[in-house]
């Protein structure tokens, strides 16, 4: 499966040895981290110490709304290129910012492809080592918990023998209301979770595994947010 690098404009596997992931990262951030400035947004990170290896892994952080890009370039390691629909692609100026951020992007209607590009990725990890971003929910969730967790992350993980970082993004309830068109000044905080190893894993174990995950963060989800008393599910 090719893709095309933004930088040397050259057909690669989805991760080849021309793509420039430092450049990568540094575009994200100066595209987006200034935002937060801009909209008063302050961003606390808590368990910075889990992010500090320099071996791949695969990142998996809760998805609520278009801010998590934002918010994300807090903690946005070097070598880490977020994986996300292509839909995202044809969303205009956004879209066309995703693509020179180096984005790999997957086609959901399409299984064979999507497999096929998770699995060129998951064999790239440790001979290009990298790191990837999935939002596991597969879109955005403004329901105030979490939604079930798609197994593609997992199984990416487990078919490189990676370990997997959970991210957990509180709510941003308390400044912006989507349905009121309301966005105040206000706080987010970011839990990075000590890493999930996978080593000795196989398929059979995708299923417990994301669960586990998914338990986990939302539980942190819950306690960072400030709503420990209502229900898991």
């Amino acid at each position: 499966m090719a893709f095309l690098c933004p930088y040397c404009f050259e057909a690669k596997s989805p991760l080849g040895p021309c793509c420039h992931l430092n450049e990568i990262v540094r575009f994200l951030r100066m595209s987006f981290l200034p935002l937060k400035y801009i909209f008063g947004v302050k961003i606390v990170v808590k368990g910075k110490e889990n992010l500090r290896s320099k071996k791949p892994f695969v990142l998996v952080m809760n998805h609520q709304t278009s801010l998590d890009i934002m918010v994300m370039m807090e903690i946005l390691p070097s070598r880490c290129v977020p994986i996300a629909k292509k839909e995202i692609l044809y969303m205009g100026t956004f879209g066309l910012a995703c693509w020179l951020s180096g984005l790999i992007f997957i086609d959901r209607k399409k299984r064979e492809e999507s497999i096929t590009i998770l699995t060129e990725v998951a064999h790239s990890l440790y001979q290009e080592n990298f790191r990837v971003l999935i939002f596991p929910e597969g879109t955005r969730n403004h329901g105030g918990a979490m939604l079930p967790f798609k197994r593609g992350a997992f199984q990416l993980a487990v078919k490189a023998q990676v370990p997997i970082i959970p991210v957990v993004i509180s709510s941003y309830c308390n400044f912006y209301n989507q349905k009121e068109k309301r966005f105040t000044r206000g706080k987010s905080i970011i839990q990075i979770l000590p890493e999930v190893k996978t080593l000795g894993l196989g398929p059979d174990d995708v299923p417990k595994l994301t669960e586990q995950v998914r338990d986990s963060m939302l539980t942190t989800y819950q306690e960072i947010s400030g709503m420990t008393n209502r229900a898991s599910h």
